[in-house]
């Protein structure tokens, strides 16, 4: 067999550092919980009716899940009412939060992308993965970026075959 003949696989040799986003996405399932469902004609929240139905409601449906509270009308909800939600919920759901799923995986991945430690991408070669299979929310790209960036040499999106460039460190840097 010629050298010309033998496949050479230049990806892994290029020290690329392959960053999956999808990696951090939570394990648990994550519930909406919306107080619209509460809501007297729809306009206001009764307290005693409120929590009378909260008394009522069947709160193991969220056992090992993380669950957000929001009420997607523009009724006027009083505090108090995220309070009661989150006083039912919690020891049974793995975590309450405010806002809905969309919010929760924004925040969600910024906890986990901030408790990354940066030196461990001293001067590596950065790919962030563009493809996933589950729901990335875009804040995390732009996190992980502002996070990295005084770190590494360079960063790039997508997939190490075929990248975005995004960031290059000057050579006299």
């Amino acid at each position: 067999m010629n050298k010309e003949d033998i496949l050479v696989n230049r990806v892994s040799q290029s020290g690329l550092v392959t960053i999956k986003l999808e990696d951090y996405y939570p394990e648990n399932e994550i519930r909406e919980f919306d107080l619209k469902d509460f809501l007297f004609h729809g306009l206001i929240l009764k307290e005693l009716d409120f929590r009378k139905a909260l008394k009522e409601h069947n709160w193991n449906q969220y056992h090992n899940c993380y669950l957000t509270v929001f009420c997607s009308t523009d009724a006027i909800i009083p505090t108090w009412a995220y309070m009661l939600v989150a006083s039912h919920a919690s020891g049974t759901a793995l975590d309450v939060s405010f806002g809905n799923k969309e919010e929760f995986l924004r925040n969600y991945f910024l906890q986990k992308i901030r408790s990354l430690n940066p030196e461990e991408y001293r001067d590596a070669k950065l790919v962030i993965k563009g493809c996933s299979e589950k729901e990335v929310p875009a804040s995390a790209y732009l996190e992980i970026t502002r996070l990295l960036k005084p770190y590494v040499s360079s960063i790039m999106f997508g997939e190490p075959c075929s990248t975005v460039p995004v960031y290059k460190k000057a050579k006299n840097a």
